[in-house]
């Protein structure tokens, strides 16, 4: 910016508290808790489950960002209950739209008592007005500048309503999460760490909002940075949390070098056109790629067209998923549907596609207009939304517009249809080879799970349409 230059330094969040132990704060106990979501609009209890295979990154990274003077404790809500009586100082909760409605009702319980209560995540961006109705301090943006001073605020009794983020951090010298907090007696014998290597998104999709929580401008760590991270998480499997993993080729070329000594597997999603790049694909091979999810979102070009998703060509199609499979990679396809150019035949063309090319794994999504997009204003404009209060409070797939060519019903049913058929036990079976890899285990993992899913939920009597 103005051609200054950025000199990167370890971040120290340590020197954020030097004001705070004026204010004789030494020793605040900070219970930082991860919300779980309710179960679904018909049924108000809350998901939980017994173990998770993924690792996640916010508590532990958060908690990194967290001065050493305080006492942190982690509590993720979908392994462990709440214990809204303990004695803390400081709680702070960070929220996804998915698990709003269950985060203020945390926070709600906590204030009652007079605990302050201090907010944040990527449903902050939207929603700050909502948000702070329950509690005493809102965070807007990447934490690693507000989130210091938030905690200095508290301590000296002074927080404000909204702490704001306004420049994107350059991602140098970014703490390593605090793995040491994490309860892995709660996690699956195979977890999976977390590991964000960038932030933000070179692409401008019509339907996407992550680009305004995560920013605007794509940036990315130094490889040294992310390869230290991994060693000392001591993961064998890692998931790339990254909106596109390869943002900027080049840099991730250089990370893939990096990662051949470590001996992980990994995962990550990028975008559909490098999978027709031999050279960055044979390297990712070798360097540990276990499975890749490519955000496909539809067979028809009109449709890819109508998105702005200028990188998916349907021409492409066939050989991108020819050198998947000559390589032998697990890989999953993500379908959006509902777009104004999808007629009624798009259901049925699209499984066509997957069982000609014996797709391994396939997600179909409800298109979803979510604020701040341009879709979710063009709908709005039109008057096609329905309850635009409830846009991704609730699992499952819901549909939250009117869609040109066939009712929301039919769009939810016919969803729910793709998921049985396509995760039925004769379509596994015709499409998945015999495990002889961990990639083959990986997608017949999946597809096992997804099968049981689709026999638990989904939408009654889809066949009718």
């Amino acid at each position: 910016m103005g051609g200054q230059v950025r000199i990167p330094v370890r971040y120290n969040a340590n020197s954020a508290f030097e004001e705070a132990k004026s204010h004789g704060a030494l020793h605040m106990k900070i219970s930082i808790i991860q919300p779980t979501h309710f179960k679904s609009r018909s049924n108000p209890k809350l998901h939980r489950t017994k173990k998770r295979d993924l690792v996640g990154l916010a508590l532990p990274y958060l908690a990194a960002l967290t001065p050493r003077e305080w006492d942190v404790e982690l509590i993720d809500q979908q392994l462990s209950d709440i214990d809204f009586d303990a004695p803390t100082d400081l709680v702070a909760i960070t929220t996804w739209t998915l698990n709003s409605l269950a985060a203020y009702d945390v926070a709600d319980r906590f204030r009652a008592r007079g605990v302050p209560v201090i907010m944040g995540g990527p449903h902050s961006y939207f929603f700050s007005g909502e948000m702070a109705q329950h509690c005493d301090a809102v965070g807007v943006g990447e934490g690693e500048v507000i989130w210091p001073r938030m905690l200095e605020d508290a301590a000296g009794g002074r927080l404000q309503k909204i702490y704001k983020a306004e420049l994107p951090h350059h991602l140098s010298g970014l703490p390593s999460p605090r793995y040491n907090l994490v309860d892995f007696r709660r996690f699956s014998r195979f977890k999976t760490f977390a590991v964000q290597t960038s932030r933000g998104c070179p692409f401008r999709c019509d339907f996407c909002a992550e680009r305004f929580y995560l920013g605007r401008t794509y940036r990315f760590r130094p490889v040294s940075e992310v390869v230290e991270e991994i060693k000392e998480s001591r993961a064998k499997y890692i998931l790339f949390a990254d909106s596109t993993f390869a943002g900027k080729k080049k840099h991730t070329m250089e990370l893939m070098q990096a990662l051949l000594p470590l001996g992980i597997r990994w995962s990550a999603l990028w975008s559909s056109n490098l999978c027709r790049d031999r050279e960055f694909m044979d390297l990712a091979k070798r360097s540990g790629l276990l499975h890749v999810n490519i955000g496909m979102e539809s067979i028809d070009q009109a449709t890819l067209t109508s998105m702005n998703k200028r990188t998916n060509k349907v021409r492409h199609y066939d050989e991108l998923i020819k050198n998947l499979h000559a390589r032998g990679i697990s890989f999953s396809l993500n379908f959006v549907l509902g777009y104004d150019t999808d007629h009624p035949n798009i259901f049925d063309s699209t499984m066509d596609f997957l069982k000609k090319h014996e797709v391994p794994v396939a997600y179909f999504n409800i298109l979803t207009p979510h604020k701040g997009t341009p879709l979710y204003d063009r709908l709005s404009s039109e008057g096609r939304l329905i309850n635009h209060d409830e846009i991704s409070r609730w699992p499952g797939t819901i549909c939250y517009f009117n869609p040109r060519h066939f009712s929301p019903q039919e769009l939810e049913a016919r969803i729910a249809g793709m998921y049985r058929q396509f995760y039925s036990l004769k379509s596994i079976l015709s499409r998945l080879r015999f495990p002889t890899s961990l990639s083959d285990l990986a997608s017949w993992t999946v597809n096992l799970s997804q099968l049981k899913l689709s026999r638990a939920t989904g939408v009654e009597n889809f066949e009718n349409y």
